[in-house]
């Protein structure tokens, strides 16, 4: 018995002892920290002085602390007698609010950036229901050209998943494809690309081939969107800065794998994501984004001159060519009952195939028909 209680006694002088360097290692760092999941919270200057009562020189700012050095900040500190360690940050309602808890039972409010957005980002064109909101506006009706400022010192940009575009903004079979594939695996973060206001989150339900999907309104007049999420955490009317966690990637809506559907638009227009977003390098094109009319045109894209661009533009708004059919060769096929059967001529099934009507013809051969 005497064996054990000498065991738990020197158990707990050990953890004692652990606690008092842990206690005086925390005292002699310059910048107290908080971790709560991915929030980091730094503390010094004004900070330590209105949470820790401390007196620090009236030429000491936020900026000089830095410099201080160890001894110096030692006999700054030595004015209390126990410092409070802070240890841990709880969420609040306002996500840009947290409550930074002390080791000592006490704890602080500490207000996180939040974006500067005008007021009245939320009140032209807003729908919450609807994914598209700018139908009434025509194309005519828009400026031929429009600038936009993307990011300045304080406002930034996030690509929204750091994934190889896998298909891009182009007539896809029948259909024209109005952004930019990003790969990523179910549950994959998924991040604001600007600051903004969610106008949309919505269930595949309500979304059709979007699936889950989250609409960011902009403070230059671009709204992206996030389709295919398996998740969204964000609700209508959200404040969200650019980078911000907003859903999960996922396959939902009309989608045959996981991706992210990734658009861009202004005043409902789709263009080329590309001609901001370098994907491969997860870079801005450009600061300040150039918005021109004939961009919208499904053939136009990112890599084309201006003239490229605007003779794209001119073609014919409906889908291209159906892509080439072929037919497989079978036991007893001739030419003239595959033509027959695909609706065709033996002379235009031999232009097609660059052969001769009096070629035989060889089972399992692939012969284009349309």
């Amino acid at each position: 018995m005497k064996k054990y209680i000498t065991i738990v006694i020197l158990l707990l002088a050990s953890l004692t002892s652990f606690s008092q360097d842990k206690q005086n290692f925390f005292h002699k760092v310059k910048n107290l920290f908080v971790v709560h999941d991915t929030v980091y919270i730094y503390l010094n200057g004004n900070d330590l002085d209105s949470v820790y009562g401390l007196n620090f020189p009236d030429s000491m700012s936020n900026d000089s602390l830095s410099d201080v050095n160890d001894e110096e900040f030692d006999d700054i500190t030595e004015e209390s007698e126990s410092i409070p360690v802070p240890f841990d940050t709880i969420d609040t309602a306002n996500k840009f609010r947290k409550i930074v808890l002390f080791d000592n039972g006490s704890w602080v409010y500490y207000d996180l950036d939040m974006p500067v957005l005008p007021d009245t980002l939320d009140s032209d064109h807003w729908d919450t229901d609807c994914v598209h909101t700018y139908r009434d506006i025509a194309l005519k009706d828009i400026p031929d050209e429009v600038d936009l400022m993307l990011v300045d010192s304080t406002h930034g940009f996030c690509i929204p998943h750091p994934g190889q575009v896998v298909s891009t903004f182009k007539w896809r079979k029948k259909r024209p494809h109005k952004g930019v594939d990003i790969n990523l695996n179910t549950g994959d973060a998924v991040y604001a690309a600007f600051d903004g206001i969610v106008r949309v989150a919505l269930p595949t339900r309500l979304t059709g081939g979007y699936g889950n999907v989250v609409v960011i309104r902009h403070a230059n007049g671009l709204e992206t969107y996030y389709g295919h999420l398996s998740k969204h955490l964000v609700k209508s009317g959200d404040v969200v800065r650019a980078g911000e966690l907003i859903g999960y990637g996922g396959s939902t809506g009309r989608s045959t794998g996981p991706h992210l559907h990734f658009e861009t638009r202004y005043m409902g227009q789709a263009f080329d994501p590309e001609r901001i977003f370098d994907f491969e390098h997860g870079k801005l094109r450009s600061e300040v984004f150039t918005w021109k009319k004939h961009y919208t045109n499904i053939n136009s894209h990112y890599g084309q001159t201006d003239k490229e661009s605007v003779a794209a533009a001119k073609k014919s708004s409906q889908a291209p060519a159906n892509s080439p059919v072929y037919y497989k060769v079978k036991k007893g096929d001739t030419l003239s009952k595959i033509a027959k059967r695909n609706g065709t001529t033996i002379k235009k099934l031999c232009k097609l195939n660059g052969i001769r009507e009096t070629k035989p013809l060889q089972i399992g051969q692939k012969l284009r028909v349309k």
